[in-house]
């Protein structure tokens, strides 16, 4: 135990003995014998008076005013802590990553002890996200039996299923998602680009396409993609099909929702990052390239899309809700009735 102690004029009785200097210590100094690595979280006790009676032999000297500075023992934690958690609806817990331990050896013991503690709980899947910063701590939760879940930009997401049967948290993103734009305009003629790409479609004329954005609805997807590769502005009318195929890109499957969309202008000025060229095609030119004759998936998307132009068919609209998944406005797609009834474009 460390400690100083200040006396008044004599130290212990002895007057030869020179003055102890006198340590003044606030009640708000933090008292630190050691802490490299954050692991142990000492605590000054506050001053305290002890009347103290001491003899010299022949004399007795009483001294009332004997101040102690220690560190509160019964506040030290020598062993690991358990780390910082809340529990999510499903029995399970989700590891807070801006309090994980800076130190992999003060990481991986309260990894141990955490999981050990959940164990006991009864908790079922665990969440730790691993920030970018902290990314030597990976290889730790690996040796413990974490499992790969998710990487986005500045984080990765690994899982651990507690229970001894089958693993029920939600595997990770499985498909990526993209819209197109059928914009056609009162002369029957079709938007369509030339991508700079080496895939199979690098040489024909087809829908202005792409992803769509974190957080982005698919008709505000379809607009922006035809505005940043053409120029032109638009307006959404109906959702007319969709394509589903699997084990495509990084073996993710792909969906791709073909959209009406009305021009609100006409003008072509192309992304010269990503298109080659842009133009208005007549539909007949544009449906007879062979590779739309080829692809009779397409070909059969882009022939719904002309009946929806001529009123013969109908596609899904979008109709904004609230939602008590998260109580804020969204969108509903759904079918919108007859072909002559008019809504609202977006």
């Amino acid at each position: 135990m460390v400690s100083a102690a200040v006396l008044g004029r004599n130290f212990l009785g002895f007057r030869r003995h020179k003055l102890l200097k006198e340590h003044r210590v606030s009640r708000t100094e933090k008292f630190t014998p050691y802490d490299s690595s954050r692991d142990f979280p000492w605590k000054t006790s506050p001053l305290k008076t002890l009347n103290l009676t001491i003899s010299t032999g022949d004399d007795i000297i009483r001294r009332d005013r004997i101040q102690v500075v220690s560190p509160d023992i019964s506040a030290l934690s020598w062993g690991p802590e358990v780390l910082d958690a809340w529990d999510d609806e499903y029995g399970g817990v989700v590891i807070d990553p801006w309090s994980l331990p800076s130190s992999a050896n003060a990481f991986a013991s309260a990894l141990k002890t955490s999981l050990s503690n959940w164990k006991l709980k009864g908790k079922r899947g665990i969440w730790l996200k691993i920030l970018e910063e902290q990314a030597d701590l990976v290889p730790i939760a690996i040796q413990e039996g974490f499992k790969y879940h998710h990487a986005e930009p500045g984080f990765l997401m690994l899982t651990y299923w507690i229970p001894d049967e089958p693993c029920l948290l939600p595997a990770g993103p499985s498909h990526q998602i993209g819209v197109g734009g059928f914009v056609i305009n009162d002369k029957r003629e079709v938007l369509v680009v030339k991508e700079k790409c080496s895939c199979n479609c690098s040489d024909v004329w087809k829908l202005p396409t792409g992803y769509i954005n974190k957080s982005e609805d698919l008709f505000s997807g379809a607009v922006r993609e035809v505005k940043e590769e053409t120029g032109v502005d638009t307006a959404f009318l109906e959702m007319v099909a969709f394509r589903h195929v699997h084990l495509v890109a990084f073996e993710k499957s792909d969906l791709l929702f073909v959209c009406m969309l009305r021009p609100l202008s006409s003008d072509i000025t192309i992304d010269d990052k990503e298109i080659q060229a842009a133009k208005w095609m007549g539909y007949d030119e544009f449906i007879g390239q062979p590779y739309y004759q080829e692809d009779h998936m397409l070909k059969k998307a882009m022939e719904l899309c002309m009946e929806a132009y001529e009123e013969r068919y109908c596609g899904f609209i979008a109709y904004q809700l609230t939602s008590k998944l998260d109580g804020k406005l969204s969108y509903l797609y759904y079918y919108g009735g007859p072909c002559n009834v008019k809504h609202d474009v977006l």
